[in-house]
């Protein structure tokens, strides 16, 4: 906890929640802004549904490369300067997709915005472990969850309209343009957190150290395998939302919103009841809620698409109360990430989201063309990400049965 607090941010304490959720949302809206436009943008540039697809893997390789290095420049130049990069290099990554006229340019500029996206979810984790004790940090988490939720809601709604009507090239304007005003938003007003006195030296020898630190210590894998590997459970829903609602479900472009809406509900609430568990129920249970509430969400889905043809009235639905569990113990798991190693929360961070991001690159790129033409399918698939998750919790819990148990103060 930084103990100028009072100096480096004198506004109300949801003000700086929502600042730092933009900061994480940009990623997250790059990806579903442009998802309704999938079909024009292929008859446009010509290229196959598998070529589309690879649009969402070069972006989320490119994310998961480069979160390797975010955090550990923002703990060695300091959170700002890691942060203002980042949009900067979004907003003519943007400009570039926009001007595109090839799939193989457009995938080009997609993963540079990867590489830039994952400074904003990286250094907004560890500014709030920077400011805040363990409960309250838990608290601003759930909010920036809930905050960084309406994003993926609205995206899909505004590139739906956007493409209808203006055509697909406005979508990447449109995103231009939210970079711009995100870099003058955050040049004004975000404070730097890391003072001087703390910062790592920025070499290979000592880099390798700390990535060598990290990556093995079992509890850091166990900790990031259990939160990011279930979240794909859900996501593969998201990447494959072309075909799983226009194709399976019958839906429109502009009526995608449906799908969003609901699942970003679901993560919205499982992020205000982590919020309101915060300091009064111990992490570990906060988790097997969590955990609980997806497995049986996710062996309820398998059933159904078994027994009933896919609707929206009742296939949509399985996916939002899945995002609620999951919004419920990440926040908690993320805070046990960064205060393993409290001088290299922004490595850690890095880390946690690079192990997160690759795995949701081999999900866009090599599961979801396999599984998207089923619904029984992709229930499957999304099972069988929380499976991995949970195996990964059971390990941690069985080998050190101390994390978590205490109440955060």
């Amino acid at each position: 906890m930084n103990p100028n607090l009072n100096t480096l941010w004198r506004g109300p304490a949801w003000a700086l929640s929502a600042l730092l959720a933009l900061l994480g949302m940009l990623g997250p809206f790059s990806i579903d802004t442009y998802l309704p436009a999938f079909t024009g943008i292929a008859h446009t540039l010509g290229a196959t549904p598998v070529e589309m697809q690879q649009t969402l893997s070069a972006y989320l390789f490119g994310f998961a490369f480069m979160n390797l290095f975010h955090g550990a420049m923002a703990d060695s130049f300091g959170r700002r300067p890691v942060v203002l990069w980042g949009i900067a290099v979004f907003t003519l990554a943007s400009a570039g997709c926009a001007l595109s006229q090839t799939i193989g340019q457009l995938v080009l500029f997609r993963a540079l915005q990867g590489l830039s996206t994952g400074a904003g979810i990286v250094v907004s984790r560890a500014v709030i472990r920077d400011l805040f004790p363990p409960a309250q940090a838990q608290k601003v988490m759930s909010q920036v969850t809930i905050y960084f939720g309406v994003a993926p809601a609205v995206a899909p709604i505004v590139g739906g309209w956007l493409f209808v009507w203006l055509g697909w090239h406005s979508i990447f304007w449109f995103l231009t343009l939210v970079g711009a005003l995100l870099w003058v938003t955050n040049f004004k007003l975000l404070p730097e957190t890391l003072p001087v006195g703390q910062r790592q030296p920025f070499n290979a020898r000592h880099l390798l150290r700390g990535y060598w630190q990290l990556g093995s210590n079992p509890r850091f894998l166990l900790l990031a395998l259990a939160s990011g590997i279930p979240f794909n459970g859900m996501f593969l829903y998201v990447l494959a939302a072309p075909v799983f609602l226009g194709d399976h479900l019958g839906l429109q472009p502009t009526q995608f919103f449906w799908f969003f809406t609901l699942t970003i509900s679901g993560i919205m609430l499982g992020a205000w009841a982590s919020g309101r568990m915060a300091g009064k129920v111990p992490p570990k249970q906060q988790i097997r809620h969590g955990f609980l509430i997806m497995v049986c969400t996710s062996v309820v889905n398998v059933i159904a698409n078994g027994l009933w043809a896919p609707h929206a009235a009742w296939s949509l639905l399985p996916v939002a109360v899945f995002a609620f569990g999951w919004a419920m113990m990440v926040p908690v798991v993320t805070l046990l990430v960064l205060d393993l190693h409290p001088e290299r929360r922004g490595m850690a961070s890095s880390l946690q989201a690079c192990i997160g991001s690759s795995a949701n690159g081999v999900v866009a790129g090599l599961l979801v063309p396999l599984v998207m033409h089923s619904p029984m399918a992709l229930a499957v698939a999304s099972l069988s990400m929380l499976a991995v998750g949970l195996l990964a919790w059971v390990v941690l819990h069985r080998r050190w049965p101390e994390i978590g148990r205490a109440v955060s103060a």
